[in-house]
């Protein structure tokens, strides 16, 4: 077993074994802020589904109030004005052929990969290598769309994107301990809305098992979810 540290000792000491709302959780979750860094907030769901069921598969993105903190750098295959497009928008590195031979060589200098629909056929040469590494470009999530300007706009503004594991668990990075309790819980709102949204009609009992909020290096503090499952 490992050896629990005097100061997360002294960290867990501070939560109480309760299930919190929302409010506390978010304002005892930045008492907690221990690190020489500006720590991400988290959040980790356990949600009553079964993925193995196509119509159980909770997946998608959303763009969060105020961000996420991190700064993103974006990729994007693109062709013809869609390249002068997605480079006005912002993105960081812009190609098609090109951009296949650098990611195949191993140089992956972006966060989040978008493509236009006539670009798939490239991109699925790398399946292999993006895949393992949550970058293939999904239509689910917006990463695959003609409409370039607004994936980049999404990326580079605090989209987070969402899915649940084949045992009902989600987790997401919803902002920055630095960030004001108020904006911690209107980005955990914004996020448990859309997981809300996406129950599927087929999922029976209760939608959300377990909640809870932690920092990068803080112990968590559960959460209320009977007022989660509330949040519209």
């Amino acid at each position: 077993m490992a050896k629990i540290s005097k100061r997360y000792k002294a960290l867990s000491e501070k939560i109480e074994e309760r299930d919190y709302s929302l409010a506390d959780a978010c304002a005892t979750v930045k008492s907690l802020a221990s690190a020489k860094f500006d720590e991400s907030v988290e959040v980790a769901l356990n949600l009553n589904v079964d993925p193995r069921h196509a119509d159980q598969m909770i997946r998608g993105a959303i763009v969060l109030p105020h961000g996420t903190g991190k700064t993103v750098r974006v990729a994007v295959f693109a062709k013809g004005t869609k390249v002068d497009e997605a480079k006005a928008a912002g993105a960081d590195i812009v190609g098609n052929d090109d951009l296949v031979e650098t990611v195949q060589a191993g140089n992956i200098d972006f966060d989040v990969l978008i493509a236009t629909p006539d670009c798939m056929g490239l991109v699925g040469k790398l399946g292999r290598i993006l895949g393992p590494k949550g970058l293939m470009p999904n239509p689910k999530v917006g990463t695959v769309t003609m409409d370039v300007t607004k994936a980049v706009n999404d990326a580079k503004g605090g989209q987070v994107a969402y899915r649940v594991d084949k045992k009902g668990n989600m987790q997401a990075a919803l902002g920055k301990v630095s960030f004001s309790e108020e904006a911690i819980r209107e980005n955990v709102e914004t996020f448990i809305a859309a997981i809300n949204k996406a129950k599927p009609s087929s999922a029976k009992g209760r939608y959300m098992k377990n909640a809870a909020i932690s920092l990068t290096m803080s112990p968590s503090v559960n959460m209320d979810v009977l007022e989660l499952m509330d949040v519209k």
